[in-house]
């Protein structure tokens, strides 16, 4: 009964993310409200924060879903294989199946998705927050492999390539060119940015 009243949850979470995301990408995010983006779900505002504690929870909780994957990444590596081959394995995975997050995919709403987060300051503001949580995991995970300073100056340099390339691969889409045409570079950038890191161990 309970895996039945959480599945049911997640089912009007979802719908009332998408219900929001099609009126901020219509309209803007600053220019709607969390009443409209309520009644277009067909709930109240009361129950709509039951759901999403904040305006900007509306538009990242599919980020947020990804909070902690690189720890997990690093964790779940395969025997024998270093944290850092293991995130440029699971990078590279990620660009092979275009998700959004390494901003290798060109679906029209996806690319609007990510304009409307880089354009408006309380959602990259959000982001940057995201991040650095991720950045305290995946330190807390490097340092199983080596020492703490190591393990925190690691985890800063690999977020701050996924997030530099994922940038670098939605300005080239934007520009007109297709997600299948990038992706050859896109992963000989990863090749590269990864090959700069340093190794662990």
């Amino acid at each position: 009964m309970t895996g039945l009243r959480e599945r049911k949850r997640q089912q009007v979470h979802e719908a009332i993310s998408t219900a929001a995301i099609s009126l901020f990408l219509e309209r803007g995010f600053d220019q709607v409200s969390v009443a409209e983006v309520a009644a277009s779900a067909g709930i109240s505002k009361p129950t709509l924060f039951k759901y999403f504690a904040t305006k900007e929870d509306l538009v990242l909780h599919g980020i947020s879903d990804h909070q902690g994957e690189a720890a997990r990444v690093v964790r779940r590596r395969e025997p024998g294989e270093g944290p850092l081959a293991a995130l440029h394995r699971h990078f590279l995975a990620g660009l092979e199946r275009r998700e959004p997050v390494t901003g290798l995919n060109d679906h029209p709403v996806v690319l609007g998705y990510h304009r409307m987060i880089f354009e408006t300051p309380s959602l990259a503001a959000r982001v940057l927050h995201y991040m650095a949580k991720d950045e305290e995991a995946l330190a807390e995970a490097l340092a199983e492999v080596t020492d703490e300073l190591t393990a925190r100056l690691v985890a800063g340099q690999v977020l701050v390539v996924q997030r530099v390339l994922a940038r670098r691969n939605w300005l080239r889409l934007v520009e007109g060119e297709t997600a299948e045409q990038v992706h050859p570079s896109a992963v000989a950038a990863a090749d590269r940015a990864f090959e700069l890191l340093p190794e662990l161990g």
